[in-house]
């Protein structure tokens, strides 16, 4: 009985850990002799059927945490306890810390239902007015009760404004870019303590880390934040990079808590800096607090053995495609430790609209990235972001798609006309074709037919197939790939800044990847992912070249804030064979001429091959990355330097 008893006061006796008990009574008990073993699980297994017999109801999480006024989405509450099933459901208002006899208006039970299994209850709420209300919950001679909070809607929330093509994103991997709380690196509540001697360990980064880095984002020049996922990730190893959630409305207590998170987007808006919510409806980690416990058995994509995803989610379009691929694509696991979510499922379609909502209200964010969009199934993940652009009708989220040929990113694009009828609801989507032309571009001389900057200008060819082009996120690198100064031709930062320079004036919304700015470099790609992940470096341990590359980067970005023809201007370019790339940015007001030299030989700008453009703008303009220096587009002879580029602004005559 001791040993059960120390299970209990260590464990709890939340539903569904019975099982887990026993397994782990049964580990502790392995060197006792077999008869004792035998009589002592009896034992163990009666008192725990007791414990849990008599034990009181008890509500133990209600999930969403809290919800407001004059929301457009219903509230769903789902109660989780032990066996809540059937039981009746009471509200009272709370007034003065004690609940209010009779009748409650603020908040009614509109109705109820079960899951399968008895420790979930799902209670829909009309919500009416704020306060603090008693949820009662009774069954034959038993009951539990939970607080609930309901808020005003703070003034203006359904009509904020999101991120766009004015804006530039710095994207962050949450735990590697800056420790700026050391105190919270290993916490004895979650499983993987800090390790830098692990590459795929953690490595303290943090909430308060981007708080202090704040400065540094908004002296480069970008708008908006996006760090890598920040919920609880609690498994046992390799939890650093955040994509196995094991909370969805608990920031991990290695980042922070809750109140940092929504303290980081107010000091990240006093500063002029969006924040966008890393979010993934596609999976969760199997360390998630109801994986001993699912509502339903259909909760996640089951198999019966495991089974990965194909990543084949051109099934989705494809018209030769077999039912087969399409569920392998959907329904597989991305990975063992990441169970596949059914969002057909209606209660967890519920629940991750409702997740979704309570994250952009409570910490008031500007927008959401979503996180390998294409495996999930495609109708139920279309309502899920129907619901959320319902409840905020200018939100921009985008969704990584990642594939290469234009036309199959351009399906997952809202406002795509799709031959079957297939609409996503998703308005950005990541322009992984560019991204790869650009990256190709810079590897070699280009000194071949459709190599070099040919291949940006072919992948810009396809622009018909989207929607609307100034909603398509822009990179040059992410977490997930090698980094752009590992990838250009001799790891040349001259060849960053063209890349970088290419982002700057393209259409789109361009993103960065932390550390970029320096032209920072994979520490061993050999050990995959990780290595690339590393953490901003200190500002005293910058060398010269380092600070140029941030200097010109900057320089850029100002670029990118001061010229709106940069961002909804429209796009005119003409194709060469030399290694260079010349586009315009262009309104009847005025236009960007950028040049771009990607070949290791001085170029002459072919002015003469622009008369139908120039011709509509006085000819002389001011190269904007050099100063005030004056160019006249109307020479002949205008020479660009090897592996550089020139923007010049011009005006209408």
């Amino acid at each position: 009985m001791v040993i059960v008893m120390h299970y209990m006061t260590r464990h709890g006796t939340e539903p569904g850990l019975q099982t887990r008990y026993l397994f782990d009574i049964q580990l502790s008990m392995k060197n006792i002799q077999p008869m004792k073993r035998t009589n002592i699980a009896i034992a163990a297994i009666l008192l725990l059927c007791a414990l849990t017999a008599t034990a009181t109801p008890r509500i133990q999480r209600a999930e969403p945490l809290c919800w407001w006024t004059e929301m457009q989405c219903p509230l769903t509450l789902m109660l989780y306890g032990e066996d809540l099933q059937d039981a009746q459901v009471s509200v009272q208002s709370i007034k003065n810390g004690r609940a209010v006899k009779g009748a409650c208006d603020g908040l009614v039970v509109t109705g109820q239902h079960n899951a399968e299994s008895p420790n979930y209850l799902f209670v829909n709420m009309d919500v009416r007015e704020a306060g603090t209300y008693r949820i009662t919950l009774r069954k034959g001679n038993k009951r539990t009760t939970y607080d609930y909070s309901i808020y005003d809607r703070k003034q203006g929330s359904r009509n904020r404004q999101s991120f766009s093509s004015a804006d530039v994103i710095y994207l962050i991997m949450s735990d590697r870019f800056v420790d700026g709380d050391t105190t919270n690196n290993t916490v004895p509540t979650m499983r993987e303590a800090a390790d830098k001697s692990n590459i795929h360990g953690r490595w303290g980064g943090d909430i308060a880390g981007i708080i202090q880095s704040l400065d540094h984002i908004s002296q480069l020049g970008a708008t908006a934040i996006w760090p890598t996922p920040l919920l609880c990730d609690d498994e046992k190893t390799f939890s650093y990079h955040g994509y196995a959630c094991s909370d969805y409305y608990h920031i991990d207590p290695r980042y922070g808590s809750n109140e940092l998170y929504a303290q980081m987007v107010a000091q990240a808006h006093a500063k002029g800096i969006k924040v966008l919510m890393d979010m993934v409806p596609n999976h969760c980690g199997t360390s998630h607090w109801w994986n001993n416990d699912l509502p339903y058995s259909d909760w996640y994509n089951q198999w019966d053995e495991y089974t990965t995803t194909n990543n084949v989610f051109s099934a989705n379009y494809d018209i030769h495609a077999s039912a087969y691929d399409r569920k392998h694509n959907n329904e597989g696991w991305f990975d063992r430790m990441m169970a596949d979510m059914n969002l057909s499922n209606p209660d967890l379609l519920q629940y991750f609209v409702q997740w979704a909502i309570w994250w952009i209200e409570y910490a008031d964010l500007d927008g959401l990235r979503v996180d390998t969009y294409p495996y999930v199934e495609p109708e139920p993940a279309a309502q899920w972001l129907a619901a959320i652009r319902n409840e905020y009708p200018n939100i921009n989220i985008v969704g990584e798609c990642w594939t290469r040929p234009a036309s199959a990113v351009a399906y997952w694009q809202d406002g795509v006309t799709n031959y079957n009828g297939f609409r996503s609801h998703l308005p950005s989507v990541m322009d992984f074709p560019l991204n790869e032309a650009i990256r190709q571009a810079l590897a070699d001389d280009g000194n071949y037919w459709g190599g070099g900057m040919m291949k940006v200008y072919d992948a810009l060819a396809a622009d018909y197939l989207y929607a609307d082009v100034n909603k398509l996120l822009i990179f040059a690198g992410n977490h997930d790939m090698d980094r752009i100064t590992d990838v250009v031709k001799d790891n040349d930062p001259r060849r960053v800044t063209l890349a970088m320079t290419i982002l700057a004036t393209m259409r789109g919304i361009p993103q960065l990847f932390a550390g970029d700015e320096y032209a920072m470099r994979s520490a061993d790609m050999s050990k995959g992912h990780s290595t690339l992940r590393m953490p901003l470096p200190a500002a005293d341990t910058l060398h010269p070249e380092q600070k140029d590359m941030f200097d010109y980067q900057s320089r850029l970005l100002q670029i990118r804030k001061d010229e709106p023809v940069l961002h909804t201007g429209k796009l005119m370019h003409f194709a060469t064979r030399d290694n260079t790339y010349a586009y315009f940015r262009y309104t009847d007001e005025g236009a960007v001429f950028v040049y771009i030299n990607a070949s290791e030989e001085e170029r002459t700008i072919p002015t003469a091959h622009y008369a139908e453009i120039l011709g509509k703008y006085n000819p002389v303009g001011t190269d904007i990355i050099h100063g005030s220096t004056t160019i006249d587009l109307s020479r002949k002879d205008i020479q660009v330097e090897p592996l550089s580029a020139i923007v010049v602004k011009l005006h209408k005559n």
